[in-house]
């Protein structure tokens, strides 16, 4: 066999034992998909607490807006309480100019005493019409006497002279009856005048009314005792506004318009805390249960407190949030106030729960969420098998569940993932809780 021959046959040799060690290899790599340094952990038996963690943020439970005046126009702010000024009930918050509202006072004060010159002036005339009316309606009257005296004695008189005694009485008639109706009239054109009159100086004392009111609304006092909060002035950007946007709050010297919110007192007497809790912490909690309250500007500091109220109905989480069940509303009341507690403070919640014994638990990052299950993947020989747990409680660090063995090995890492994607905890989101495994 020649050398040329001879290395052709051992090259094929080669490769075909190249080929059926790669074959071989992948084959036992799809038997095994387990990953070497996948983290582990075993089921154990213990005590849980079942404390609900929960993040949220002050309240007041009463606050007032204190709004600039409907008065039609704008308005300069020539006083404001800042923000974080303590007020009592009564106590002026924001003050306006008051000179275009004296204006209108004065103005509707000139109106108001011209009317009643010329409601006075109505009425004297009216007097001095009347009394002419009664002197015309006499003479009239008499002439009427006058006639008929002289139409009785047309027996001694001829035919014409009688007759004209006729055309006279009637003429005289004639003539009182249209005085009467003149009267009437007068009298309704009096009245008619008059009441017009009487309007316009109604209409002045609405005004001046409407005035004084406005220049006593001039100055917006706190209706309770609280603090002050300052609101972003929305007209400074001329209308205009983005997402990001910074607003300055309002300040001395500013035009506002009528109905703008400029402040709003807050009482801290009574502070509460509004939260959401997840759906399987709901039954876990009862009203009157003992709260830790922590704030985030006050480091070092815990304020206890106490459950309020729950929820009754669940309510729905955004379109991008992966977690399954629904939230509560819940509120918790603190025991005392504090004045460096401010609403709108962030803070952290632990609601202290109760102690279960001799339960098996283990920890909550070995839960993951497939198809919308909570699941757990179970050690079996080399390889990690999904299992869907029936879990009783989920806390901060452990998970308590009733269908898993004490000592069943259980994967802190999702061993289907890619590497990339590879990120321990679960995929839960919503308020966290915390508990101790013992």
């Amino acid at each position: 066999m020649s050398l040329n021959r001879r290395s052709f046959v051992i090259s094929l040799v080669v490769l075909a034992a190249v080929t059926g060690l790669g074959v071989l290899g992948f084959q036992k790599l799809r038997a095994a998909p387990s990953r070497n340094g996948v983290p582990t952990a075993r089921v154990a038996r213990g005590s849980v607490s079942l404390d609900v963690e929960a993040e949220g943020e002050l309240r007041a439970p009463r606050s007032t807006m204190m709004v600039a005046p409907a008065v039609g126009g704008s308005l300069q702010i020539v006083r404001l309480a800042g923000t974080g000024v303590v007020v009592k009930a009564g106590d002026p918050v924001v003050e306006f100019d008051p000179a275009e509202q004296e204006y209108n006072l004065e103005q509707a004060r000139f109106d108001l005493d011209q009317a009643d010159q010329e409601v006075a002036k109505m009425k004297a005339d009216a007097a001095v019409q009347a009394a002419q009316d009664r002197v015309a309606l006499l003479q009239a009257q008499f002439a009427v006497r006058r006639a008929e005296l002289d139409v009785r004695g047309n027996d001694l008189l001829g035919a014409v002279d009688a007759q004209k005694n006729l055309l006279a009485l009637e003429e005289a008639r004639r003539g009182l009856d249209q005085l009467q109706e003149d009267v009437k009239s007068h009298v309704a054109s009096n009245d008619a005048s008059l009441a017009v009159l009487n309007e316009r100086r109604h209409k002045a004392q609405l005004a001046m009314q409407t005035a004084e009111r406005n220049i006593d609304n001039m100055v917006v006092r706190s209706p309770m005792e609280g603090v002050v909060l300052v609101k972003e002035n929305m007209d400074a950007s001329g209308g205009l506004f983005f997402t990001g946007m910074m607003l300055p709050t309002y300040r001395e010297g500013d035009m506002v318009s009528s109905g703008r919110m400029l402040a709003e007192v807050v009482e801290t007497g009574a502070l509460e805390v509004s939260a959401k809790i997840d759906e399987i912490d709901r039954a876990t909690i009862k009203a009157g249960q003992a709260v830790e309250v922590k704030v985030d500007g006050l480091p070092g500091e815990a304020f206890a407190g106490r459950v309020k109220a729950l929820g009754g109905l669940a309510g729905r989480r955004f379109f991008f949030d992966s977690s399954s069940g629904g939230q509560f509303d819940v509120t918790f009341q603190l025991d005392r106030g504090d004045p460096r507690l401010r609403p709108g403070r962030s803070v952290r919640v632990v609601i202290a729960g109760e102690q279960l014994k001799d339960v098996l638990y283990l920890p909550r990052q070995a839960v993951f969420e497939k198809d919308g299950k909570p699941t757990v993947y179970v050690k079996r020989g080399d390889r990690f098998e999904a299992f869907e747990p029936k879990l009783r409680y989920r806390t901060v660090s452990q998970v308590v569940v009733e269908n898993l063995a004490v000592g069943t090995v259980v994967a802190l890492m999702n061993p289907e993932a890619k590497p990339a994607a590879q990120q321990p905890g679960p995929s839960s989101g919503g308020p966290t809780v915390r508990g101790a495994g013992q």
